[in-house]
Order: structure tokens, then sequence, then C-alpha cells
């Protein structure tokens, strides 16, 4: 189950702002959702494309899922995802 991913501007910058060890983390933990379809992800919407949201660690990852390929909408700490 390998797919492509998209970032978007704001989850580029989301990226940034961490601290490079944990950035580092968060996108390892990207990958291996990406190439075996297996992590902590939640449904948070039944509209095409599904949103989804997987939880790495303290941080929240909301995408969409479009099948062939993911698109990463923000990466942000669990305090800043629920507001």
């Amino acid at each position: 189950m390998r797919k492509r991913i998209e970032w978007t501007p704001h989850a580029r910058a989301d990226v940034r702002r961490i601290d490079r060890q944990t950035a580092l983390e968060l996108l390892e933990g990207l990958a291996d959702y990406v190439l075996t379809g297996y992590g902590d992800v939640e449904r948070l919407t039944d509209i095409e494309p599904l949103e989804l949201r997987l939880r790495l660690s303290d941080y929240r990852i909301p995408f969409y899922d479009h099948g062939e390929w993911i698109q990463i909408l923000r990466v942000l700490h669990r305090k800043e995802a629920y507001r």
C-alpha cells in the first residue's frame, strides 16, 4: 500500500516549526503509515475524499485520502489540534 504524499503549505510550515528530532520521528511514522497502511488513524468525515487523522505521539496529522495519494493538511501538537 504505497501512496504518494502531497503537503499543503500550512503542513510544510508546521513541520518547520517543530524541533528537528521530533519532526524526523513524525516523518518516519508517516512513512510507516504510507508503506504499510497501519497506524493510529481515525476517520473524521464520511465525505469523499475521506478526511482522516493520524496520531503520532503528541502530534495529530489530519489528511485527505485520495486513494493513490494522501494530502497532508496540517501537523499539529495535540494542544493545538483540538481548538
